[in-house]
C-alpha cells in the first residue's frame, strides 16, 4: 500500500510548487499487511524527458522519504513505487535465527538463491560479485554461517538490484511545477512612474523611473512593480482623495485603463513609449532586478474596447454599461468585463495578447489585479498558456479575499500570492497565520508573499504606531516571508495618514494624485531597508519559508522565530519587539534542534542590524528591545568554536 503522498495537491488534481535548484523532498506511507519488509523508489522526470530513480530511505513507522533536484522551471512529474522486498525479509529473519541459536544452514540455501537472482537483474562487476556471494552461502561452512548472515556489504549490493516484481504499487503520477528562482525568495518595490520626476510639480516618466533603479538595488530590491502605465480614460475620471468629480488637471485612477491614446498595449503618452518600457527592463537588468506590470482586466468608459466590443461588457437593463461597485466603493471610471459573454473566445484571446505583447518587451512578472472577480477557468487556461511559451514567467496574484478562494487561486497556477499579514497584528495570530501558511498543506502549492503596506492598504497599526511600527512590519514581512514587498516610496516616508476615520485609504493616495518626494528625508528607513535585504541575498535561510519555526519567550510582546537552510546549515534568528511605544525584555526559550544545535550547546548570534555580537549558551537567554532603537534582532548564527566577542 502506499499513502499519505507528499508533495501532492488535491491528490494530483493540481501541481504542487518547486524551484530550480532546491530539493523536492518526497515523503509517502509505504507498507504491506503481516511481517514483510518494504522497499520503495522515488521516480520522478521533467516533461519530456526520460523517468529517473531515486532509492527512498525507511523514516520510521513505515514512512519513507528522498529528494530530487529540478534542474529546469517546467511541469514535472513524480511517482512512489513500493514491493515486498523479499531479500530484505529473508535477512531480518535470518538475524533472529542467528540470535536465536539455530542452525542456519537450510536458511542459507535460501539467500543463495534470492542472491543468484539478482545476479540475473545486475550488471558489470555487480552481477560478478553477486554471483560471488550466491555461491559462498549455497556452499557457507558452519563457522562462516555468522559472518554471512550479518554481512553488510551483501547488504547493500542488493539494495541496488531489488526485485520489484512482488505485491509492487506504484501511487499516482503527482504533477509539480518547477519555477525559477526569483519564484521563491524577492523583494518588491512599488512606485507609481508618475511621481518619479526629480522636479517638483512636473509628470514623472519611465525615463525618470529608470533614474531610480541604481538605487533601488543599492537597497537590495529584486523586483521593481508598476501599477498600470496606460492612457487614462477622461469619462467619470476621479479627482483627488476618490472625488466623484475632477477639474481637467486631474490625473485620475492608473486602474482606468483606455482612452483614445489606446488601451493595454499602450503607454500613457506622458510616461514615455513602448521602448522606453524596454529600455527600462534593460537598466533593470544590468543591475540584476526584474520589471513587474500590472494586469488589470478592466477598462474606462473611453478604452477602444468599449465600443469595438460593446458585447464584452455588462450592460443594465437601460442599455447602459454597468460599471464596477464593491459596495459602499463605486468606481464610475471602471468597466468590469464581462467574461459570460457569447464572445468569450475572443475576449480570452485578446486578454491572453495583453500578456503576450508585454512578454515580447522583455517583461516576465505580472501582478494580477483582482482575479479572484474574474473566472478560475479563465486563469487556468491563460497562466497554461503563457507558460508554454515561457515557462519562466511569474504572476502574483492581488486576491484579497477568503481563504479558499485564495488558495485556489495558487492551485491552478498563480506563483505567489498576497496574504492576510498586513491585518495580523496580535503576536499568536501573527504566530499562527505564518505557521499556517509554511505547514503542508499550503507549503505545498502556495508561496506567500508578505505586504505590511500596499496603495490601497494603510492598517491601523500603521496609521497609529508611528515609525517603530513601519521598521516592526518591515522587518517582520522580509524575514517571516521569503517573498514580501512593500509600496515603497509611502513607507519609506513613514505615510501614516488616512483620507477618514476608519479608512485604511491614504489621504492625497498616490492612486489620484501626482506626488513629489524628497527622497533624502527617508535616509533611516532606507538604511533598516538595505540592511534586512543585504542579509536576506546572504543568507540562504531567508529564502525560503518551510523550515520557519517559532521559539517561545516569556513575554507575549517578545516574538523570535527561526529558519534554517537544509543544505548549507545556515541559521537566522529574529527577535522583534510587537509593542511600538515600550521598551520590551525577557527571556527567550529556543528549540535548539531546530538551530542545528545541542541543547545546551555555547554559541555566537551576530546582529546584522547594527553588528553586535553575542555568547549564548542553551534554548534561555536574556534580550532588551527598545522600540525608538531598533524593531528587533536579526541574529545569524555562527557555528560553535567561531565566537566572537561577548557584548
Amino acid at each position: 500500500m502506499i499513502g499519505s503522498v507528499r508533495p501532492q495537491v488535491d491528490g494530483g488534481r493540481y501541481a504542487a510548487k518547486a524551484t530550480v535548484g532546491r530539493d523536492v523532498v518526497v515523503r509517502a506511507d509505504v507498507f504491506v499487511d503481516g511481517h514483510d519488509r518494504v522497499g520503495a523508489m522515488l521516480r520522478w522526470q521533467a516533461d519530456g524527458e526520460s523517468w529517473r530513480d531515486v532509492p527512498m530511505e525507511p523514516l520510521g513507522n513505515d514512512r519513507w522519504g528522498a529528494s530530487f533536484m529540478p534542474e529546469r522551471p517546467g511541469l514535472h512529474r513524480f511517482k512512489v513505487t513500493g514491493w515486498v522486498d523479499a531479500f530484505a525479509t529473508w535477512h531480518s529473519e535470518l538475524v533472529r535465527r542467528l540470535a536465536a541459536g539455530e542452525d542456519l544452514a537450510v536458511e542459507l540455501q535460501v539467500g543463495a538463491t534470492l542472491v543468484a537472482s539478482a545476479a540475473k537483474r545486475a550488471s558489470g562487476q555487480d552481477r560478478t560479485r553477486l554471483k560471488e556471494w550466491a555461491a559462498r552461502l549455497a556452499d557457507a561452512a558452519p563457522d562462516e554461517q555468522a559472518e554471512l548472515a550479518t554481512a553488510e556489504g551483501l547488504t547493500a549490493l542488493m539494495a541496488r538490484w531489488p526485485d520489484r516484481a512482488r505485491n509492487a504499487a506504484t501511487s499516482g503520477g503527482s504533477p509539480i511545477w518547477v519555477d525559477r528562482e526569483r519564484a521563491a525568495s524577492s523583494a518588491w518595490y512599488e512606485l507609481f512612474p508618475r511621481s518619479a520626476s526629480p522636479v517638483p510639480g512636473r509628470h514623472g516618466t519611465l525615463h525618470d523611473v529608470a533614474a531610480l533603479v541604481p538605487s533601488l538595488a543599492e537597497l537590495g530590491f529584486d523586483v521593481l512593480y508598476l501599477p498600470p502605465i496606460h492612457p487614462i480614460g477622461r469619462t467619470a475620471r476621479k479627482g483627488p482623495n476618490n472625488a466623484p468629480i475632477s477639474s481637467a488637471d486631474d490625473v485620475g485612477s492608473p486602474w482606468a485603463i483606455g482612452s483614445e491614446d489606446g488601451g493595454h498595449t499602450v503607454v500613457h503618452p506622458d510616461l514615455g513609449t513602448v521602448d522606453d518600457v524596454e529600455l527600462l527592463v534593460e537598466e533593470l537588468g544590468t543591475h540584476g532586478m526584474e520589471l513587474a506590470l500590472d494586469v488589470a482586466f478592466q477598462c474606462s468608459p473611453d478604452h477602444p474596447w468599449v465600443s469595438e466590443h460593446p458585447d464584452w461588457f455588462r450592460h443594465r437593463p437601460d442599455g447602459s454599461i454597468r460599471y464596477a461597485e464593491n459596495p459602499p466603493k463605486r468606481y464610475e471610471d471602471v468597466y468590469p468585463l464581462n467574461f459570460e459573454t457569447d464572445d468569450w473566445r475572443s475576449l480570452w484571446d485578446a486578454l491572453l495578447g495583453v500578456v503576450t505583447f508585454w512578454m515580447g518587451r522583455g517583461v516576465r512578472i505580472f501582478r494580477v489585479d483582482n482575479p479572484h472577480t474574474k473566472p478560475f477557468a479563465f486563469w487556468e487556461w491563460l497562466i497554461d498558456k503563457v507558460r508554454a511559451i515561457d515557462p519562466g514567467v511569474l504572476f502574483l496574484s492581488e486576491a484579497f479575499t477568503r481563504p479558499r478562494v485564495m488558495e485556489h487561486l495558487a492551485k491552478i497556477g498563480f506563483t505567489q500570492s498576497y496574504t492576510y499579514f498586513a491585518w495580523r497584528t496580535d503576536p499568536e495570530a501573527l504566530r499562527d497565520y505564518l505557521t499556517e501558511l509554511t505547514t503542508a498543506p499550503l507549503v505545498d502549492y502556495l508561496r506567500p508573499s508578505l505586504w505590511p503596506n500596499t496603495p490601497d492598504i494603510l492598517t491601523e497599526e500603521l496609521q497609529r504606531g508611528g515609525a517603530a511600527a513601519f521598521r516592526a512590519r518591515f522587518l517582520l514581512a522580509a524575514t517571516l516571508g521569503a517573498n514580501y514587498g512593500i509600496y515603497g516610496p509611502a513607507f519609506e516616508h513613514v505615510e501614516h495618514e488616512p483620507r477618514e476615520a476608519g479608512s485604511e485609504e491614504y489621504l492625497h493616495s498616490e492612486k489620484y494624485e501626482v506626488r513629489w518626494r524628497d527622497l533624502t528625508s527617508a535616509a533611516g528607513m532606507r538604511e533598516l531597508i538595505r540592511r534586512v535585504n543585504a542579509t536576506r541575498h546572504a543568507h540562504p535561510a531567508l529564502q525560503q519559508d518551510a523550515s520557519l519555526t517559532f521559539h517561545r519567550t516569556d513575554n507575549p510582546m517578545i516574538l523570535a522565530y527561526s529558519k534554517r537552510d537544509a543544505r548549507s546549515g545556515d541559521v537566522v534568528l529574529v527577535v522583534v519587539g510587537m509593542d511600538h511605544r515600550y521598551p520590551q525584555s525577557g527571556w527567550t526559550d529556543l528549540e535548539m534542534p531546530a538551530l542545528g544545535l545541542a541543547w545546551e550547546s555555547p554559541f555566537t548570534v551576530v546582529d546584522d542590524l547594527d553588528g553586535s555580537t553575542y555568547t549564548w549558551r542553551g534554548p534561555r537567554n536574556f534580550v532588551r528591545l527598545d522600540p525608538t532603537h531598533a524593531p528587533g534582532h536579526l541574529f545569524h548564527i555562527e557555528p560553535p568554536g567561531l565566537a566572537g566577542a561577548t557584548a
